[in-house]
């Protein structure tokens, strides 16, 4: 990868989501506009009304979830010298993908009722299982500190790939107290970090919006609460949530479903 020589011109565009992500992406306020310093916007339509398809960058939030969705990301993939996945949505499927779980036919049935009919569905994938990304981010929303480290990294034409160790690293390093202690089931140690830890920063638990970590041990959870000889930790922690294993690995689904299920057909193959 090479650094632009002149200005490029940057797009953002939306497929399945809530659009939170160019909302946070809105909120870094006066570092957006350092960074916007270097770039030339000509299509965001949070932002602004005038857009055109002359672009070199693209950053794309939401997951595919029509067909003339897969028609419009290929478009943009066909245009775009480079193509970021802007949050989990687009990287990894997020919740758009847990309505994979049932046929597509039931679940226009039951959002729409008797207009089902006139509605385009099929099972939502991420940008990136359809078209090349060259730049992947993640969060739900995305998290502001990758987004910007991205931005960077493109406009000085290195890499970037998202780190692949648990949020539990960052807790440490923050010296962040572990929510476990408080009786808080967390997702940290199975999810990939990058966020500064920002939930356990604020006495949250980690709920797994930046996906899992390869090759992820997703049985590890249920077994540490509900397996034999349990730390006192967990064993407290189990009781006060009073969650079944079922419950837990359900905790595991909400962002990463398809993920999840990925996971745990490694895990059968291997060691996990």
């Amino acid at each position: 990868m090479k650094p632009f020589a002149n200005k490029p011109r940057i797009a953002f565009f939306d497929f399945a989501c809530c659009e939170g992500c160019q909302l946070a992406v809105l909120e870094m306020e006066e570092k957006l506009l350092e960074l916007l310093s270097h770039v030339e916007v000509v299509a965001w339509r949070e932002v602004m009304s005038e857009k055109s398809d002359e672009y070199d960058i693209a950053f794309c939030e939401g997951s595919i979830t029509r067909q003339e969705d897969v028609e419009r990301i290929e478009s943009i993939r066909d245009r775009a010298e480079i193509l970021v996945s802007l949050g989990t949505c687009a990287s990894i499927g997020c919740h758009n993908a847990l309505k994979n779980k049932w046929p597509m036919s039931d679940v226009v049935k039951l959002v729409y009722g008797e207009s089902a009919g006139h509605i385009d569905t099929i099972p939502a994938r991420p940008i990136a299982d359809v078209v090349k990304v060259d730049y992947r981010t993640l969060g739900c929303p995305v998290s502001l500190s990758e987004f910007e480290t991205v931005f960077k990294r493109i406009l000085t034409g290195q890499a970037y790939e998202p780190p692949n160790q648990p949020v539990c690293v960052e807790c440490k390093l923050n010296d962040t107290l572990c929510v476990y202690e408080k009786g808080i089931v967390c997702l940290g140690p199975v999810t990939r970090c990058g966020c500064d830890a920002i939930c356990t920063a604020f006495g949250d638990a980690c709920r797994g919006c930046r996906g899992l970590i390869d090759q992820a041990n997703i049985e590890a959870p249920a077994r540490v609460l509900f397996g034999e000889d349990l730390h006192p930790i967990m064993a407290e922690t189990a009781r006060k949530n009073k969650l079944n294993r079922e419950e837990i690995m359900a905790k595991l689904t909400v962002y990463n479903d398809t993920a999840t299920s990925a996971n745990r057909e490694d895990s059968a193959d291997g060691d996990g």
